[in-house]
């Protein structure tokens, strides 16, 4: 992995990294304490697509000021990387890879690995959790069903079927295919689902799908409904929430 420092929010060193991603060299955002140690990791799994929900540095600093090494993609054909994203298809691997990077950096030598994703970043959040041995997962805003998207979001559908080749009906392998939901017994980690009840963008239902499944799979789960929030909560419902982010990490930093 090439890196390259950028700038430093507060005791936190933010680098731009390059990195192998099957045939592509693909980019993204890192962030290291500052003190000469090693620390957990987390994969930071944005949601949005090209420049809608990019990552954002000050996201990644204010991760890596609980005592974290931070490594946030900013999947394929972003911000100078090579090839196109396809919303959770082929793209996952930038999810995969990126956990790999994280797992040889010196600063995190031997210590726990934590992913969290965010709406869209959720299903590469879960699915690396089914290819990698995560120690948590947190959903925050998470979709889980790329049908149900796909219904309640008329204005991700051309998009949708840009991606996919049509709709669900008519590809429905390929909808299947970015829904974890059907493969959810893969999961090695521990889930934290977060969500905002009055989310538009990704509806609360996918929540309780989520939950159902890992339920079903007997698999550790935790959901908190934020009565009143959107998908992006607003600051104290916000607050709170990395708040139990943190903690639920921090619960399984030895698993």
């Amino acid at each position: 992995m090439e890196i390259k420092k950028q700038s430093q929010i507060n005791n936190i060193s933010l680098f731009e990294v390059t990195y192998k991603s099957r045939n592509y060299f693909v980019k993204g955002c890192l962030g290291i304490p500052d003190n000469d140690r090693t620390y957990p990791g987390i994969l930071y799994l944005r949601g949005g697509l090209k420049q809608v929900g990019m990552v954002k540095k000050e996201w990644v600093a204010e991760l890596a000021q609980h005592g974290y090494v931070v490594l946030a993609p900013y999947y394929r054909g972003n911000e100078g990387g090579e090839g196109k994203e396809d919303f959770c298809g082929d793209d996952r691997d930038d999810a995969f890879n990126g956990f790999d990077e994280l797992a040889k950096l010196k600063e995190t030598n031997g210590e726990a690995l934590h992913i969290i994703g965010f709406s869209r970043g959720a299903v590469m959040a879960l699915f690396t959790g089914m290819a990698r041995k995560a120690s948590s997962i947190v959903c925050w805003s998470g979709v889980s069903d790329m049908t149900l998207t796909y219904n309640e979001r008329p204005d991700l559908r051309r998009m949708l079927k840009r991606v996919t080749g049509g709709d669900p009906v008519t590809h429905p392998s390929e909808y299947e295919r970015r829904t974890p939901l059907t493969q959810i017994h893969y999961i090695k980690a521990p889930v934290l689902i977060i969500h905002g009840e009055e989310d538009q963008h990704v509806s609360v239902e996918h929540a309780h799908l989520l939950e159902t499944y890992l339920k079903g799979s007997n698999k550790p789960v935790k959901k908190h409904i934020y009565p009143g929030m959107p998908h992006h909560f607003r600051s104290s419902a916000r607050q709170h929430a990395i708040s139990e982010t943190i903690k639920w990490i921090k619960r399984h930093n030895n698993t």
